[in-house]
């Protein structure tokens, strides 16, 4: 079974993409995984190290990224004034499944009976650093809440917050799209970062190391070279953590922002920053602004 997707042209080749990041929340965040009786729970992973110890960390869950991302390209203004997702008759749950959607061509999409796009693009990632369990904090309930109580005492509720400055090291893989493809998968990662949350406050941020170095890597690649910047989930010193990121980006090389080999490119730090922003200038150039 082919894969259905139309063939590019030279002037226009496919490449695979990474984006490796440590994100880092500024605020307590809410990322909601259940709800108990009056209480809103954030969601946690459990895991054993290598030593035996147990842990419990919270938990930035790659489908709740993907999901904020694929808002943000649907909800993007296009120049004559309607959203994207309006403009290209796409949206949630109802996909457009079209091979030129900016949109369903990266993250996949399914029209019942019709058609079907397999995404191409994957999200990993999200394990915290620190093991910090969330905190329960009173709410007033929600005016929402307050129908049909007629006379009663509205009860309070309490939620559980994932505490500030927890790091989340996460990544994003792009599988054959072409530069023009990935401008949206850009756009989306970075346009994402002020709105992931599962209620307010929302927003979290690139991390930085004592260098003022942004701890992201942006990969482009045929042959999959260098070590992939990804943290072991049993960290929980954040120094190390930082310092291992660092390491395995810059690998065989040290103290470089671009590092340049056959079929190979990876951009990192501020280089990699500039480079998701200027495939995020490309996307409004040629597809919000067109």
């Amino acid at each position: 079974m082919t894969t259905g997707l139309n063939a590019t042209d030279s002037k226009n080749p496919r490449f695979h993409f990474d984006i490796y990041a440590i994100l880092e929340g500024s605020q307590e965040l809410y990322f909601g995984d259940e709800v108990q009786v009056n209480v809103n729970v954030v969601e946690t992973v459990k895991l054993t190290t290598k030593d035996g110890q147990s842990l419990e960390k919270c938990y930035l869950s790659p489908t709740k990224r993907r999901g904020v991302e694929r808002r943000c390209l649907l909800w993007s203004p296009v120049k004559t004034g309607e959203l994207l997702g309006d403009k290209q008759k796409c949206g949630i749950p109802k996909t457009c499944a079209k091979q030129d959607c900016p949109i369903c061509a990266l993250y996949g999409a399914l029209d019942p009976g019709k058609s079907t796009l397999i995404g191409r693009v994957t999200h990993g990632g999200g394990v915290a650093v620190q093991d910090l369990y969330p905190v329960d904090k009173q709410r007033a309930m929600h005016p929402s809440r307050l129908v049909n109580q007629k006379d009663e005492t509205p009860i309070p509720f309490k939620r559980q917050y994932n505490q500030p400055g927890i790091l989340y090291p996460v990544s994003n893989h792009a599988l054959s799209v072409t530069d023009k493809e990935f401008s949206s998968v850009a756009y989306a990662f970075l346009d994402a970062l002020p709105r992931i949350g599962s209620g307010n406050p929302k927003g979290i941020s690139i991390a930085e190391n004592e260098q003022q170095i942004p701890l992201l890597v942006v990969d482009r690649y045929l042959v999959p070279k260098g070590k992939r910047p990804v943290i072991s989930p049993a960290i929980i010193d954040p120094e190390i953590a930082i310092n291992d990121f660092m390491r395995l980006a810059q690998y065989p090389h040290n103290n470089i922002d671009h590092i340049h080999d056959d079929y190979f490119d990876r951009w990192i730090g501020d280089k990699a920053l500039e480079k998701l922003q200027e495939y995020s200038a490309n996307f409004v150039k040629t597809v919000l602004q067109a």
